[in-house]
């Protein structure tokens, strides 16, 4: 298991001067960086689109938006955490239309305190998604190898009439001859036949 300290990207998108520098000041670079703040949601889109970030907040209402469908639209995104914050009296509200999505909501005024707490929750999810993203990952590269192998083998077959399990054997057998994996000799297999 990994427990070593993990440093988070932010993008917090706020109309609010003061909440924008009290949050600046708040996160500690050490575990926070970069912290770019943006005033509404068309130069959150702009950033959202010049960089992958791991957490987005979004402090509502918006200059442009309120800022829900930004939240719903930007948790799309398997590798980002979205934070809705919403005044005390809709929180309900909103909290129920953007809980499918994957969006967590905060209710406002939040303390300092509440608003690192919530960012340690992210942390949790964001780094269960970055086991996911690499069990994926792996899954995607195993179905890469069995059909690269496959190929190979419907090569062996129709060009040397070997049957499929004879085939098989032969990558294997190559494979472990020479000390490589099966998917290099499939590949060099395809690359002979091309």
């Amino acid at each position: 298991m990994d427990f070593k300290e993990r440093v988070y990207s932010v993008l917090v998108v706020s109309s609010f001067k003061k909440f924008n520098e009290a949050f600046a000041h708040t996160l500690p670079e050490a575990n926070y960086f970069p912290v770019n703040i943006v005033t509404n949601v068309a130069a959150a889109k702009r950033a959202l689109l010049e960089k992958n970030y791991d957490f987005v907040l979004i402090n509502t209402p918006l200059t442009d938006d309120f800022g829900m469908r930004l939240a719903i639209d930007t948790s799309s995104n398997e590798r980002t955490v979205v934070l809705l914050i919403v005044k005390a009296d809709i929180y309900s509200e909103v909290h129920s239309k953007v809980v499918d999505y994957g969006v967590m909501t905060l209710a406002k005024p939040a303390s300092a305190q509440s608003v690192l707490q919530a960012l340690q929750w992210m942390a949790a999810i964001r780094e269960r998604l970055r086991r996911l993203e690499k069990k994926a990952l792996s899954v995607e590269e195993k179905m890469e190898e069995i059909r690269i192998i496959n190929r190979a083998k419907w090569i062996l077959i129709e060009n040397l009439n070997m049957t499929e399990t004879n085939a098989h054997r032969y990558i294997e057998k190559q494979a472990m001859d020479r000390c490589v994996t099966r998917k290099a000799i499939a590949q060099g297999i395809i690359n002979t036949y091309k």
